[in-house]
């Protein structure tokens, strides 16, 4: 498809898409172009049929909604780029809704868990524990994407190690500040870290690997984040960077933290997507108040009187009139 060609060229040079972003629109638009060559047609002159055909078809093939309106918005930013390049005098998915998704809640670990992670990580030897912790230390300390973390540089790091200096989505870079610990992890890393390839080149990157990327890769350092899991006792299920990056805003919020602030550090474009912490937040805030409001304490203790006494042999029973007294006059 030649417009594929052309249309993630025009991702990365007007938009500064990332790898990973023009990966994702092209397996999206080739699942779509290899469903209609199946029917006889093509991406070029697909109909708004063709489109909810395709969207059906990936519902049958048990597709996530949230999947499949993403599918949807790489196939609407894929024809409006045809119809501003006049290829098209129509887009197909203007009148197509989209699915109907219900955001879920990020899953959390506690600081008391992440505490315990870390100390699992420094009880790792040699180089690669030295490296696991700086890699913990440091996803927990700053929320870097893993996609971020593995393609930081070294000359990322400001020299006294108090900042970093991250390229995220859309080639929009931030300052992120590095707190004691993480510092002091990475200190130890970079002491023992390769300067110099098997070739005697300088190595390019924060945490470097003899792969064909250069880095270590985003699946290698979730392997390593799955195993540390099991030896602290926790479901792997439960651990990923994108969940430390969860617990760095929640925890953030938690101890007072602005929303903007958290925003900015996280690198969301829209606070919209950094909102959703507030709906933890709003949890939390209605358990502290259940549990310390001077008014639900009191609620609490009459309804402990009262299973008491309805437990209580010696309490009098209820008069025969009592029972036969209709509900409402009672």
């Amino acid at each position: 498809m030649a417009s594929l060609e052309r249309f993630l060229e025009m991702l990365v040079v007007e938009r500064g898409a990332s790898p990973n972003t023009l990966d994702a629109y092209r397996r999206d638009l080739e699942d779509f172009g290899r469903f209609l060559r199946r029917r006889g047609g093509r991406p070029e002159t697909a109909d708004a049929g063709d489109v909810r055909d395709w969207l059906a078809d990936l519902g049958e093939r048990g597709f996530a909604a949230t999947t499949v309106a993403r599918r949807l918005s790489a196939l609407r930013h894929y024809y409006r780029f045809l119809f501003l390049e006049g290829e098209r005098h129509d887009d197909p998915t203007s009148r197509i809704d989209r699915p109907r998704t219900r955001r879920s809640l990020p899953r959390l670990l506690g600081p008391e868990e992440v505490a315990a992670l870390i100390a699992t990580a420094a009880k790792r030897p040699g180089p690669e524990g030295v490296r696991l912790l700086a890699m913990l230390e440091l996803l927990y300390a700053t929320g870097l994407r893993i996609s971020e973390l593995v393609g930081l540089e070294r000359g990322a790091l400001a020299p006294d190690l108090r900042a970093l200096r991250v390229t995220g989505k859309g080639g929009r870079e931030r300052l992120v500040p590095i707190g004691g610990r993480a510092r002091a992890a990475l200190r130890d890393w970079l002491a023992i870290r390769p300067e110099r390839d098997a070739r005697g080149r300088p190595l390019r990157w924060l945490f470097p690997s003899r792969g064909r990327s250069g880095h270590l890769t985003r699946q290698r350092v979730l392997q390593l984040l799955k195993e540390l899991a099991v030896e602290c006792g926790l479901d792997p299920a439960r651990l990923s960077p994108h969940v430390l990056r969860h617990a760095f805003a929640t925890h953030l919020l938690e101890g007072g933290a602005d929303l903007r602030a958290v925003q900015t550090l996280l690198g969301h474009a829209d606070i919209a997507t950094t909102q959703i912490y507030t709906h933890l937040q709003t949890e939390r805030l209605a358990r502290v108040v259940t549990r310390h409001h001077p008014l639900a304490r009191k609620a609490r203790g009459e309804r402990a009187a009262v299973r008491c006494s309805k437990t209580d042999p010696d309490r009098e029973h209820p008069t025969t009139a009592e029972h036969e007294q209709p509900k409402e006059h009672r």
